[in-house]
């Protein structure tokens, strides 16, 4: 009876510390927010992604403490920051080292830089903790001059795949686009069976994809995805050394997970384009799908009900077709002052504790923020002075509770990070 890896592994990406690890005895890791690899052949090493630009002193000292040969080749598994921004880092100390990168990755790092800002901002409550921790960490350890992020231009970029030898091993570099990016690449060691496939899947191995993040990102294509799982498949991997935590290892393991990884998909796939052609609106369908036991995947970076979103609107758009408000500038927290002057802001609080203890936390959220955007309303008819802070403190004791009600049952690196940062955001009003 199959045993999900995903039960054993761990998920939330950390960034680069000190002390890397020796896979076997040509390849090192240094974990970082995408793990970077470097492979020793006695005519020099291939390494595989580069970090954050913070990161990448570390992750050259990791890496270094193994094998310290000149980098021959950079292999770039995709455009987002965390693989690319140590690049120049890595150029200067490698005089003449090559970088390699997917066809698509100049117009995926100028997606990310046009939206950096909003990204920065959006990302903030996931990693804003992380970041804060790790730049004291590097501090304590003498780390105050940071290599600056780099936006790379790759030496050679790859469409379909391109092999090449160094030191007596192969190595084939593969295009394929993932669930992360549409620049995507894999290296695959066809004398060893090992494939580096950076982040392909999405973030931890052996969970749903995430088909659009909550950060804010482009719809991802879910057919897309399951043929990146495919391309995998077809080599047979002995070894998959992924972009996040330790190796996956067993021929016959890797086949089972990529498997059932392959079945959710399409399984979630269909499901949603059955569901729209029978007229179930998106909300019916996001809390009706569910996955089969043998197609049983973590869901700890992507959600099966967001998946289901994410292909709704994928293929639907943002109109839902539930009203015509939906076609306007104007939302719906434009009369949510009129709802709490008619039905008063103690009787929504009210009924939104009824609900609480009903167990209902989403219903009693609706509820409440019907009373937080009428409060930050202009036009809102405000309780004053002692009425208005005791309304206020009701408001966000059970607006606290329904997020802790929720962070209980929150096992997903996203979804848990989102309801701490508003715990959080809550308990500073106090």
């Amino acid at each position: 009876m199959r045993n999900p890896i995903y039960k054993s592994r761990p998920v939330a990406p950390n960034p680069a510390r000190y002390g890397g690890q020796r896979y076997n005895d040509f390849i090192a890791l240094s974990e970082a927010f995408s793990n970077c690899y470097r492979i020793a052949t006695p005519e020099g090493c291939v390494q595989v992604n580069a970090g954050m630009g913070m990161e990448a002193p570390v992750i050259d000292a990791n890496l270094s403490e193994y094998f310290a040969q000149p980098v021959h080749s950079l292999v770039l598994t995709q455009g987002h920051v965390d693989h690319v921004g140590g690049v120049q880092y890595f150029r200067d100390r490698n005089p003449g080292m090559r970088v390699i990168a997917g066809d698509k990755n100049a117009e995926h790092q100028a997606y990310d830089a046009r939206l950096s800002a909003f990204r920065a901002k959006r990302s903030a409550f996931a990693f804003a903790d992380k970041f804060a921790e790790i730049f004291a960490y590097y501090s304590e350890r003498g780390l105050t001059d940071f290599p600056a992020q780099d936006v790379p231009t790759p030496d050679l970029l790859v469409s379909g795949r391109e092999l090449f030898e160094l030191g007596g091993i192969k190595f084939e570099v593969i295009a394929v686009a993932g669930a992360e990016t549409n620049d995507s690449l894999i290296l695959w060691l066809p004398q060893h069976k090992i494939c580096f496939t950076g982040n392909l899947f999405g973030c931890p191995f052996g969970h749903f994809p995430n088909l659009v993040t909550i950060r804010g990102d482009r719809y991802r294509d879910p057919l897309l995805v399951a043929q990146a799982v495919d391309a995998v498949r077809a080599l047979a991997p002995e070894v998959i050394l992924y972009g996040h935590h330790g190796p996956v290892e067993g021929a016959a393991l890797i086949r089972e997970e990529l498997g059932a990884l392959h079945a959710a998909i399409h399984f979630v796939h269909d499901a949603t384009v059955a569901g729209m052609n029978a007229g179930k609106t998106v909300y019916e369908l996001m809390s009706s799908i569910t996955l089969p036991a043998e197609f049983e995947v973590g869901q700890g970076y992507g959600k099966v009900s967001w998946g289901v979103r994410a292909i709704w609107e994928y293929y639907a758009g943002w109109f839902h077709h539930t009203s015509t408000t939906e076609l306007y500038a104007v939302p719906r927290a434009s009369v949510a002052a009129d709802i709490v002057e008619l039905a008063g802001a103690q009787a929504l609080i009210e009924r939104a504790s009824a609900k609480l203890a009903e167990g209902d936390s989403v219903q009693a959220l609706h509820l409440l923020d019907i009373v937080r955007e009428a409060a930050q309303s202009t036009n809102g008819v405000h309780a004053k002075n002692v009425e208005q802070d005791r309304l206020q403190s009701e408001y966000r004791a059970l607006a606290m509770k329904a997020h802790e009600a929720l962070l209980a049952d929150a096992n997903n690196f996203w979804l848990g990070a989102w309801l701490k940062s508003q715990i959080k955001q809550l308990s500073k009003n106090d």
